[in-house]
């Protein structure tokens, strides 16, 4: 049986993991939507799979891809459970309390080692330019410090709000993904974590 590829690796990753997050498998267009790449790339690339023997599909019919041989380098089985911490506002901020609000189940190889994570539920759709959606799960990675331009959670006069982050000379601007959405300017932030990934219920 011939070795996968490393992108063919990383494909059926987000599919078994998909699949343990979702409980059903996602479509090819979603597979090439988090790629980044072509409908016909993520066919070729579940092609491929398909005649190594990792999964399998009825017919052509959507969401009927299952797992049968995962990636013997990485245990693909290994799940972790972190903590549900409330709501965020992707949106004007909102106040949230840090309650824990149950957990959600993710594939440990979609996180990175010795990193602490939490998730929050995403109220609103000012960063739906990133594809980000109101009642998402966001899945975020703590930190106190994060690069111009990526995506965070930060607290803003006490509320929580999900923005890009960026540093201007005399303030931070948190930036929204929806033109309807001023952005945020102020002296004063507090920053809770990066963002990690999103998981969506359909």
């Amino acid at each position: 049986m011939k070795e996968l590829t490393e992108r063919q690796k990383e494909v059926l990753s987000f599919i078994t993991d998909y699949i343990n997050s979702h409980s059903y498998p996602p479509t090819i267009r979603e597979v090439a939507e988090y790629f980044s790449i072509s409908v016909k790339g993520a066919h070729d690339h579940i092609t491929a799979l398909k005649k190594k023997k990792c999964i399998k599909q009825s017919g052509k019919l959507s969401r009927t891809m299952e797992v049968i041989r995962q990636n013997e380098d990485e245990d693909l089985g290994s799940l972790s459970k972190i903590p549900i911490v409330g709501t965020v506002a992707a949106g004007v901020p909102i106040l949230s309390e840090e309650n824990w609000d149950g957990t959600l189940t993710v594939n440990q190889s979609t996180l990175k080692k010795n990193r602490t994570y939490f998730a929050v539920r995403v109220q609103g759709d000012s960063m739906s330019g990133a594809g980000i959606m109101d009642g998402d799960m966001a899945v975020i990675e703590k930190a106190n410090v994060v690069r111009d331009g990526e995506i965070a959670i930060a607290v803003v006069d006490d509320a929580f709000t999900l923005k890009r982050f960026y540093r201007e000379s005399n303030r931070i601007k948190l930036l929204a993904e929806n033109p309807d959405y001023k952005p945020i300017y102020c002296q004063n932030v507090r920053i809770v974590g990066r963002l990690s990934q999103i998981i969506r219920n359909y």
